[in-house]
Parts: structure tokens; sequence; C-alpha cells
């Protein structure tokens, strides 16, 4: 009898639930600063070789080719790399696209002189192995850089809004917005690193004209946010979760009603791998 390996079956649900909506979209709508701005903070220059965790479809990955690195994008979810790859082939930049789990990187000990992750390592569900990877794969002396959503901004609420009607968390598993803490991040790392970047910042999202506009977004290409849904249809609460979104939307929109305006606070935290 073949018994299940419940890590296996873990990874592959995070795999459909990211490849369910369309997330290299919502990175061109409203996403893509955050890209650049942790390729800034990382001073990644030409002939660096770097490695973005959690790429995705390439969100940081793509700044740090444009400043002349060499990058290598890893993610567990192939859809997302092959629009990544079809982003940068259009623009005319080489990268190497790799499938992996963050918690166990298949890249050897000291291989980088940068290590990232833009909003994406954060969503593995185990934090420990990250980071203890993220220390492996660096050079000593180089860099590791990450911005997180943190626990008290928009998208913490976000999934503290959604925790009623998702499917419960495996064991084990830990919030992603954690990540954004400081003192949380500290304890991950210890005294492996040296943090000289430990930054709250806020990304202003104006794309959307209406607040409820913002919902109806991520109700239709947020992975998390259309498995959230899915559950909540089956248990017939899908009326409730609507009312539930269309509060939290109004509840954080900074504009009007016909020119919306939200921020999403995340963590810009850079060290050197000590």
């Amino acid at each position: 009898m073949t018994i299940a390996n419940p890590d296996q079956e873990l990874k592959t649900r995070h795999r459909a639930m990211w490849a369910s909506g369309d997330y290299a979209s919502m990175v061109e709508t409203f996403l893509s600063p955050l890209g650049p701005v942790l390729a800034d903070a990382c001073r990644i220059g030409t002939g660096m070789r770097v490695l973005d965790v959690a790429a995705g479809s390439g969100n940081a990955s793509i700044p740090a080719a444009e400043r002349g690195a060499s990058v290598v994008a890893s993610d567990l979810t192939p859809e997302l790399l092959d629009a990544g790859q079809a982003r940068a082939e259009s623009m005319g930049l080489k990268l190497e696209w790799v499938e992996a789990d963050a918690e166990r990187l298949p890249f050897p000990d000291r291989d980088f002189e940068v290590v990232m992750s833009c909003i994406g390592a954060m969503f593995a569900p185990h934090h420990q192995p990250v980071a203890d990877e993220l220390v492996r794969v660096c050079q000593p002396g180089g860099t590791i850089g990450m911005a997180n959503w943190t626990p008290e901004g928009m998208i913490g609420a976000l999934f503290r809004m959604m925790k009623p009607f998702a499917p419960p968390p495996p064991p084990g598993a830990e919030p992603p917005p954690q990540w954004g803490s400081e003192e949380h991040i500290r304890a991950l790392f210890g005294d492996r690193v040296t943090f000289t970047t430990l930054e709250r910042r806020v990304l202003e999202i104006t794309a959307f004209q209406h607040p409820l506009d913002y919902g109806e977004h991520f109700k239709n290409l947020y992975g998390p946010t259309i498995t959230a849904l899915g559950n909540a249809r089956r248990n017939e609460r899908e009326a409730e979760f609507d009312a539930a979104f269309e509060a939290f939307c109004h509840e954080w929109n900074l504009g009007t009603e016909e020119e919306a305006r939200f921020e999403q606070e995340y963590l810009l935290a850079v060290a050197t791998r000590d």
C-alpha cells in the first residue's frame, strides 16, 4: 500500500493555489513597483550572481537582470515561471528559471552573492526552513533581501478576513504576514546575519476606480482568495464571504467611492550574511 506524503500533498496544493489565478496579471496591475525597490535595496549590479526565491513571474528577477546581474529565478509554481520567462524574453533579457521549493532549494551552499524574495518566500508554510535555506545558499558577506507584507497592514488584514472561510491550514503552517514582523524575521535569521535595513514602507494602489473593484480583482486573480472563495461556496457561505470582502474594501479605501486608493504596508528587510 502506498502511504501518502503529507508534505508532498501540501506542496501540490500550494502549486494549484498559485496557478489557479493570474498572479502575473496582478503584478502588472499594481505590484510591479516592489521589484525595483528590492533590487535597488540589495544594490544589485553588473555581474552579480543573484537568486530570487519564490520569484513568481519575476517581479524582482527581471529588474535584477536589467541591472546586469546573472539571475536565477526559482518558484514552486511552473505556470508563474513560464509567464515570467515569456515577459523576460519579450524584453530581450536572459534569466535562468528553475522550479524549486523555498524550503528545500536545489542549489549549493554559498552559491549566490545576493539572495532575495519579493512577496514570495513569505508564503511557504514553514518559516524557519525558508530562512535557513536563504542563509545557506548566500555567500558570507553577501546580501539577503526581502519585501514582506506586514501583519498590521492591509494584506495582513485581508488574510485575517479570509481565514474563517478558507480551508484549515496544515499542521505547523505559519501565517505569511508574520514575515513582516521585525521581531519574527530577526528570530528566524538569528545571529547568522546583520540587518542593514528593517524599514516599513507603503505600496500605494490607485489602479481601481471603485473600492469594490479591488475585491473583484482579488477574487478573480489571487490564488489565496480564489481558494477561500471556493471553500466558502462549498460550505454555502459565498454571500457571507462577499459581504465581508465588501466591508474590507470600504474599510481600507483611503480615497473616494469614485476614485479608490489603498495603501499596502510591507517590511523591507536587507541583511549581510555573516
